[in-house]
């Protein structure tokens, strides 16, 4: 799962992933997060910091505090250089990539965060 506001973004992780045959689902706000992210059941969720709706920090929280999805890997990504430097009430992503983003080094992330 892909929850990133600009589009173009969310279009290239999604042809990326969709290239190493991941089934993709992208959204662009943070609106009815955890209901989304119950119903898709993703391996790992790919989300951007900084969302129309939101901060992705609260929905990372949301998600790490609901007893059946806070076993999902998450890679936070931002724009910001020093956005990995934020955690909320103690709870941080899984790990940290910063825009832009060369997309060998985001598969290496994708694939190790999938193989712990």
């Amino acid at each position: 799962m892909v929850i990133e506001d600009n589009h173009a973004i969310l279009d290239v992780i999604t042809l990326i992933l969709e290239s190493e045959a991941f089934n993709v689902d992208g959204l662009n706000k943070g609106a009815d997060f955890i209901n989304h992210v119950q119903e898709f059941n993703p391996d790992i969720i790919i989300m951007d910091i900084m969302l129309p709706d939101t901060d992705g920090r609260v929905l990372l929280k949301e998600l790490k505090d609901t007893a059946a999805t806070q076993h999902i890997p998450v890679l936070m990504i931002s724009a910001r250089y020093n956005a990995h430097n934020y955690a909320l009430d103690g709870i941080e992503a899984d790990d940290f990539m910063s825009k832009p983003f060369n997309i060998d080094d985001l598969m290496d992330k994708i694939y190790a965060l999938l193989r712990k």
